[in-house]
């Protein structure tokens, strides 16, 4: 009587009802490509005054959302990890844009509209999804940013990777300041 409890009929219930919520989650659809939301950025917002005496530059840092492979007709997907770090030990730098442009130099979207601050040592990341193929494949930011005047320049780099079947492949990319 006891092997009686577990009814093939209930089960086959249960795992059709779990496949069609899994189903249902999903299929709904992405309304960001960065894995850093807007409220994120916001809990990183300064306000500097027209009296401090920092520096401004500018970097440019190239990405690639998609790489041609075989042919120019074929193309695979990246997924693009672009970190801001700062690489003092002791001073607080502050980026006050980060604009991301497609291969055609069309802005695809600014990420922060507010200053934002990092930390002594500290890296802060814009994750654009491998499905994100609006940059292309020469995509590019430009990060606008305040320091002290004798500290070191936050330094910008991008990681790309994608991994299908065994493969894998992934690569970086330098900043480069703009003068």
């Amino acid at each position: 009587m006891m092997f009686q409890i577990f009814n093939l009929n209930n089960f086959k219930k249960i795992v059709f009802f779990l496949g069609v919520a899994f189903l249902i989650s999903s299929c709904e659809e992405k309304s960001e490509f960065s894995s850093i939301q807007a409220n994120n950025w916001n809990k990183r917002t300064v306000k500097l005054s027209a009296k401090d005496t920092l520096i401004s530059g500018q970097t440019y840092l190239s990405v690639y959302s998609q790489i041609y492979s075989s042919s120019e007709d074929r193309t695979h997907n990246l997924t693009v990890t672009v970190s801001m770090k700062n690489i003092n030990l002791k001073d607080t730098i502050y980026i006050e844009k980060a604009n991301y442009y497609d291969t055609k130099g069309k802005l695809i979207r600014t990420y922060f509209n507010n200053t934002i601050y990092i930390a002594p040592l500290e890296t802060v990341e814009i994750i654009i999804d491998e499905v994100d193929q609006h940059g292309g494949t020469g995509a590019n930011f430009v990060f606008n940013w305040k320091k002290e005047k004798r500290t070191n320049d936050p330094h910008f780099e991008s990681i790309m990777i994608s991994t299908f079947g065994q493969q894998g492949l992934s690569f970086t990319s330098q900043g480069i300041k703009l003068e």
